[in-house]
């Protein structure tokens, strides 16, 4: 019977997430004070009035996203919740992974918000607009969506970027070879190939400038072994070795967020609950059709905080 707890990525986010944490939790908001000294800009406003299409820049959400996550993290343990002796491993989707860092302690909330900011600039610029895409293929067998993929690149960039599971896999790459693929998944029996609303072709060997930037930028930041082990997007091992993170989460950058895996793998190693972090529950979604017999649960209010209080009671 054991516990793992998951961190949200980009798409969750949603103009007044985190609110009423900051308003009941003097503690969560701290957190968003934290961020904002951090970045030396008012960024909760943003987070609880938008406007929303400011809030989902990437720039903007990556932080955002983890100050929800981590303000959550803080109600708990303040009325005595610990992280190291209740859960036995944590995880995050993408930019989750750096939310689920900062909750076990790898590094510090302002140092990551920091990180999270230059990853979400540096993968912005890595590529120039118009220049990437990234599609989501429904209901076709992970072999076909990599075959179209290679079909398709003719010398250029396409990769699956995402396996989220429950059929549903994201491609990434260059524009035009992204859309061939996405034709290519139909002709091979996809259920549905959708052309996504995003600013950069993330997880795709394009975003490697982007990672050149992480990599220079975690080596600069103070880091600790986190309180409990993370399963590692790239490797979808657990690990709690500083320099072996830090090199993961260079590598995730361009590399497949392996989601479906995750959730097997805990599956596999007794953990039976998965909670979900932060704002939304796109990942609570996502586990229930990988493994339905993982319980999911949210912890994203104020009112999450207070029955998973009772329930680790």
């Amino acid at each position: 019977m054991a516990v793992a707890f998951t961190f949200p990525g980009q798409g969750s986010q949603a103009v007044g997430m985190g609110k009423d944490l900051a308003d009941q939790f003097p503690e969560a908001r701290r957190v968003f004070e934290e961020v904002d000294a951090a970045l030396g800009e008012n960024l909760s406003k943003l987070i609880w009035e938008g406007p929303e299409e400011t809030l989902t820049l990437t720039s903007n959400a990556q932080p955002a996203l983890m100050a929800v996550s981590l303000a959550a993290m803080r109600a708990l343990e303040a009325r005595g919740f610990s992280l190291k002796d209740k859960v036995a491993y944590v995880a995050g989707h993408s930019l989750g992974e750096y939310s689920a860092l900062a909750a076990a302690g790898f590094v510090s909330i302002g140092d990551a918000a920091k990180l999270l900011r230059t990853r979400g600039n540096a993968m912005q610029a890595a590529v120039p607009a118009g220049e990437g895409a990234m599609a989501a293929i429904i209901g076709l067998e992970q072999a076909d969506v990599e075959a179209a993929c290679a079909e398709a690149a003719k010398g250029s960039v396409c990769q699956v970027a995402n396996d989220n599971g429950g059929g549903q896999l994201v491609i990434s790459g260059a524009k035009a070879a992204v859309e061939l693929a996405a034709k290519l998944c139909i002709d091979k029996g996809a259920k549905r190939a959708l052309m996504l609303q995003v600013s950069a072709p993330f997880h795709s060997a394009l975003m490697t400038p982007a990672a050149d930037i992480m990599r220079e930028a975690l080596a600069g930041v103070a880091k600790s072994a986190p309180v409990v082990p993370i399963v590692s997007n790239v490797t979808v091992t657990p690990t709690s070795d500083p320099d072996e993170i830090a090199r993961r989460l260079v590598e995730q950058v361009v590399a497949r967020v392996r989601w479906r895996e995750t959730v097997e793998w805990f599956g596999a190693n007794g953990v039976t609950t998965l909670y979900e972090v932060g704002a939304g529950k796109v990942l609570s979604g996502l586990a229930r059709r990988i493994n339905r017999d993982i319980a999911t649960g949210a912890l994203g209010t104020a009112a999450d905080v207070e029955a998973a209080l009772a329930a680790f009671a």
